[in-house]
């Protein structure tokens, strides 16, 4: 069996292929500049935007492009 390893998107379920990237720190325990990055789908881009802002968790969206070099956590 081969696993597909390609960027997928962080929505618990979801395996849809990631366009997004959501950029996000919890300031309790990470410095100002430390960014933590979700992927996400088309159709997940809002709710997981909404869970982070809820938090004041996130910093920025940004297109994903590449996953060349990228690190997600």
């Amino acid at each position: 069996m081969v696993e597909d390893f390609s960027p997928q998107c962080s929505s618990k379920g979801c395996r849809a292929a990631a366009e997004w990237q959501l950029l996000w720190n919890n300031p309790k325990i990470h410095t100002p500049e430390r960014r933590k990055t979700w992927l996400a789908c088309g159709d997940h881009r809002a709710s997981l935007s909404s869970f982070l802002d809820a938090r004041g968790f996130l910093r920025e969206v940004t297109p994903f492009a590449s996953s060349d070099g990228a690190v997600v956590s």
